[in-house]
């Protein structure tokens, strides 16, 4: 009797571990390929979450499901795909870029595909389009960074650090020390530029060209930050946490580089997600792109979204990316973006970026 009652744990402890092994959604199957602006290392993270979830969803581009490419540089391998008359079919079935301003593009071009998200009104804490065309997965945070230990050696230049983008662009005495992403090539700095154009008019770009600003990488901004080459950055939250985080992996504790949260507010960018409708899609499966989309959206997604150091996009979710502060504190300063404004007037807005800044 007792030998009967230890093989029924055992074979119950057997079946529970067994049990943890087991895909959620073996069902689920076909290829995939998705457009995506997050980081690659970040890609990969998701690729093997997605791959545990969807044993039987094949990755389409060389074992990945993911194709990466900065959103500046996804938007022109979109616009060559579809052709001169925007009716040619594209080489992916799934869009993630940084900015929203592209998703009411894609949506006025009749490429997406409509689908629903259960209870969406109580999950999410971010605009998402009422059609059911785009929902955000992600939000990063536009922020400014600079080199504590280096304060004193700026202040010996009668430089001081820029606690605002104001004054990030209008200090005089910040010229040629410092830097950004540049929103010809970067979704986010395009978004960024947007929503202080909205603030502070054209002026703002105007001071940012008297101010010499660099327009970099972040890793070659970082560098340059903790060489003392540059006074402060504008800069993703998401790249000085990580900095920070690969660092402690590697046993060095960074202390030339810290977040500012600027006083006259942060700039939040929720990047979609989108599916591509079926006749412009590569493998023509929008079924498995919903079950992608909504578990991109499911805690476990929005688990991914926390470890690449964005925001999540959820109501309930109190957890933020490690060494950032409260994302409900975050939404209450956010400065905001104009997104159809964005849209409409990329063109002109990219050249007067080019007139005003780099000319």
């Amino acid at each position: 009797m007792k030998k009967w009652i230890v093989w029924s744990l055992v074979l119950v402890m057997m079946l529970g571990i067994c049990g943890v092994g087991l895909a959620v959604q073996e069902d689920v199957e076909g290829e995939l390929v998705i457009y995506s602006s997050m980081y690659q290392e970040i890609l990969d993270m998701m690729d093997e979450a997605l791959k545990a979830e969807f044993p039987n969803l094949t990755p389409g581009n060389n074992g990945s499901f993911f194709f990466y490419a900065g959103t500046g540089k996804l938007i022109t391998k979109i616009y060559g795909e579809m052709g001169e008359n925007k009716d040619q079919a594209l080489e992916c079935d799934m869009f993630m870029v940084a900015e929203p301003a592209f998703s009411l593009e894609m949506k006025d071009y009749g490429y997406l595909h409509s689908f629903e998200v259960e209870n969406v009104e109580n999950l999410l804490r971010f605009p998402y389009d009422p059609e059911g065309y785009w929902y955000p997965i992600r939000v990063c945070n536009m922020v400014l960074a600079y080199n504590p230990e280096a304060e004193d050696y700026w202040a010996g230049k009668g430089v001081t650090i820029p606690k605002t983008f104001k004054d990030f662009a209008y200090d005089p005495a910040l010229k040629g020390y410092i830097s950004m992403g540049d929103p010809l090539t970067s979704g986010t700095s395009y978004a960024a530029v947007c929503s202080l154009l909205g603030k502070y008019g054209e002026e703002y770009l105007e001071k940012l060209g008297e101010n010499k600003v660099m327009r970099e990488s972040g890793s070659t901004a970082i560098a340059k930050l903790q060489e003392k080459q540059c006074a402060a950055l504008m800069i993703l939250e998401e790249s000085i946490l990580k900095y920070v985080h690969d660092e402690k992996e590697r046993g060095n504790e960074v202390t030339n580089l810290k977040v500012i949260y600027p006083e006259d507010g942060v700039v939040l960018i929720p990047s979609t997600v989108m599916i591509v409708k079926e006749e412009f899609s590569r493998n023509v499966n929008t079924d498995a792109a919903e079950a992608v989309a909504r578990w991109m959206l499911s805690e476990e997604g929005q688990k991914m979204v926390l470890k690449g150091y964005m925001h999540s996009v959820l109501k309930d979710q109190t957890e933020v990316p490690e060494g950032s502060v409260d994302t409900n504190e975050l939404i209450a300063v956010d400065l905001g973006v104009d997104w159809l404004y964005a849209y409409q007037n990329r063109e002109q807005i990219q050249q007067l970026w080019t007139e005003k800044v780099t000319q």
